[in-house]
């Protein structure tokens, strides 16, 4: 009898099969949501009325919706508008995140559990909606970009995800490190970035999808429609069921359907994260594992 363990042996045929089934289930439930998505921005009018509204694979390719889209109705602004906030707010995010962590992560500071506790506390007690926009309003952040950067750039969560893996680097490092003559700022930019890469990598990836999505902050703090990023230009369609556009329309060409514009407009606010996402995949499986090993 073999002495390894039972999910360590050679699985069955008719438990490959099973699980060929599942992961084939799995991947046909993502991914005809977003074919059927992708298809239908790229489909006419005639195939969306012959399929009922929704196309899963258009015979005839048009980019009637995105010339649309793009054509004066200020959504490219509102795409650099979001990529701006993203990114500026991510880094702005990450810097804090990291540099409170690493600070809460040393034994030797000073009043740590003080500071730790307080911290904690943030995830149990809320500030709500009210606090922080009157807070932005004091601050006179309404109406600036910075508005939706700070009131969210720092989560405790995140914080005490960090905290965990910087924890768990080798303390002799650190020793060796200080006996070489480095500092704290030298020991946190040369040694703590560079380790910390993984956690970093998947912190920054739901701190940047955040960020990207993030839609009730800029309706509750932007009244200046010309700010509005793209998940608010997005939602203003989907309530008025049109993009208003500044162009005048060419004779002889009809609007594209209501269905391919708010396909494409689902297409443009996706693409971003489904480009970014492979250069973090090395990262993921290590960084969400942060804590579940030790050793």
């Amino acid at each position: 009898m073999s002495d390894r363990p039972v999910w360590q042996g050679k699985p069955r045929p008719i438990a490959l099969a099973l699980k060929g089934l599942a992961l084939f289930l799995i991947c046909a439930v993502v991914i005809f949501p977003f074919l059927s998505v992708v298809s239908t921005s790229l489909a006419t009018k005639q195939q969306i009325d012959a399929n009922g509204g929704y196309v899963l694979w258009p015979t005839s390719i048009s980019f009637d919706a995105y010339r649309q889209i793009f054509d004066g109705t200020g959504v490219g602004r509102s795409i650099v508008i979001s990529l701006g906030v993203t990114v500026v707010g991510t880094a702005f995010s990450l810097f804090c995140t990291v540099l409170a962590a690493y600070g809460l992560s040393r034994r030797n500071m000073l009043f740590q559990r003080g500071l730790l506790s307080f911290v904690l506390i943030t995830l149990l007690f809320a500030p709500g909606m009210i606090p922080v926009y009157l807070m932005v309003k004091q601050m006179q952040m309404l109406d600036t970009y910075w508005a939706l950067i700070i009131p969210s750039a720092v989560s405790a969560f995140n914080i005490v995800i960090v905290r965990g893996f910087i924890q768990a680097i080798p303390h002799e490092l650190f020793d060796s490190a200080r006996m070489d003559g480095a500092g704290e700022w030298r020991i946190f930019w040369s040694l703590v970035l560079p380790l910390s890469r993984a956690v970093i990598a998947v912190v920054g990836l739901f701190i940047a999808v955040g960020y990207w999505n993030n839609y009730f902050g800029p309706l509750l703090y932007l009244n200046d429609q010309t700010k509005w990023p793209l998940q608010l230009v997005m939602r203003s369609f989907v309530l008025q069921n049109h993009v208003t556009s500044n162009s005048s329309a060419q004779p002889g060409l009809a609007a594209p359907p209501a269905q391919s514009v708010q396909m494409a407009l689902v297409v443009i606010a996706t693409l971003p994260i489904l480009c970014a996402y492979p250069f973090l995949t090395k990262h993921m499986s290590k960084g969400m594992l942060t804590g579940a090993i030790k050793g």
